[in-house]
């Protein structure tokens, strides 16, 4: 008798705790069901959303001929920002403004000629701005020389006048004190890094002087444009293929006019090989002078743009779950790549003037290092 009591009280105990459980299946298996019946209406705004979201990150990582800031109404084309200079050449010189294209919604008319925005690249049309294309459904329009001032080339002007501005009152500072001052205190441990830890260990103390104008500059400036994309500016400079081509180019050349001749025998005759040898290492040791800077240039490329691509792709994935697990979510791991990022961003700026220093060193080695 006493059993049955004590089983009837704890059947009556437990009664509450199963219909909570019986409430909460019966609540997920009608979320569920509403979500299935919701998922097929939704699929085809998912899919347009994911297209969208794919133009904008394609959008952002091109290069533009005005700045804006941000846009207020994209189907009345109201953007914030200004305007920058088009420069051409098409039978002649050509400047005008940037404002006649209205952020690439109508063809500007220069000259008698017409001209027009196509995937951020100006070219050659009609008043109705008509453009052709190929079988491969390739833009045939006729593409004038450009040398416009774009959003890239603004933040290349504004990182050099800002890198001179800081280095040249670091400069004046040492006039009156052994030690710098205001953003000087800053920038010094990072020089004397650069000298210490790069530039003498991979040139030599014989050599280093001569090429550290050059490391600091490429050092800090990219590092400093890298930060630049990070903000909501819009910057991205060193994810432009030109840019990256350039500053490997600058290294390259260095190499090549500043190297003595035995690096020039290690290229082609090299010493203590076989005749045979020397022959076949010749062409491979020269190609290998242009694969330098070409691994450089790719590595600076593909690491910003991957960066940049990764962080918006999980931005936007915030607007596909439209959830309150999803969306958090991707919010904290977007802010974690950012973080992350500024880590990248000197990381790529200390590995360019690395791999920079490496180069000069082996064109300045003397034949007794050895």
């Amino acid at each position: 008798m006493h059993g049955f009591f004590e089983t009837d009280i704890l059947s009556d105990m437990q009664k509450p705790f199963y219909v909570k459980v019986l409430l909460v299946v019966t609540l997920l298996l009608g979320i569920n069901a509403f979500a299935q019946e919701k998922d097929h209406s939704s699929s085809e705004e998912k899919g347009s959303l994911k297209t969208e979201i794919k133009e904008f990150i394609g959008h952002h990582l091109l290069d533009s001929h005005d700045f804006t800031l941000f846009t207020i109404d994209e189907e009345k084309n109201e953007h914030v920002g200004f305007p920058l200079p088009v420069i051409i050449w098409d039978d002649g010189l050509k400047v005008f403004s940037s404002s006649k294209f209205h952020h690439g919604e109508s063809v500007a008319e220069v000259d008698g000629n017409y001209y027009a925005l196509y995937h951020g690249k100006i070219v050659k049309t009609d008043a109705e701005g008509t453009i052709n294309y190929d079988e491969d459904h390739h833009a045939t329009n006729v593409k004038p020389l450009d040398f416009s001032i774009t959003k890239n080339v603004v933040f290349i002007f504004l990182v050099s006048a800002l890198m001179l501005f800081l280095f040249g009152r670091m400069a004046k500072s040492y006039k009156t004190s052994a030690l710098p001052k205001g953003i000087g205190r800053l920038l010094e441990p990072i020089v004397l890094y650069i000298r210490d830890d790069i530039a003498i260990p991979n040139i030599g103390k014989k050599h280093y002087k001569k090429y550290m104008s050059y490391l600091l500059t490429v050092f800090f400036f990219i590092w400093i444009i890298n930060l630049l994309g990070l903000t909501p500016l819009g910057v991205n400079v060193t994810n432009n293929i030109a840019v990256t081509f350039a500053l490997a180019i600058l290294t390259y050349l260095i190499t090549t006019f500043t190297a003595n001749k035995n690096y020039w025998k290690h290229i082609f005759w090299m010493p203590d090989v076989p005749v045979f040898m020397k022959i076949v290492l010749a062409p491979i040791e020269l190609l290998g002078t242009f694969i330098k800077p070409f691994s450089l240039m790719i590595r600076l490329y593909a690491n910003i743009t991957a960066g940049h691509v990764v962080l918006m792709s999980i931005l936007g994935m915030m607007f596909i779950f439209k959830n309150w697990i999803g969306s958090p979510l991707s919010f904290g791991l977007a802010f974690a790549l950012s973080l992350l990022e500024l880590l990248v961003a000197a990381l790529q700026a200390y590995i360019f003037t690395m791999l920079s220093a490496l180069y000069f060193g082996s064109a300045v080695e003397e034949h007794h290092d050895h």
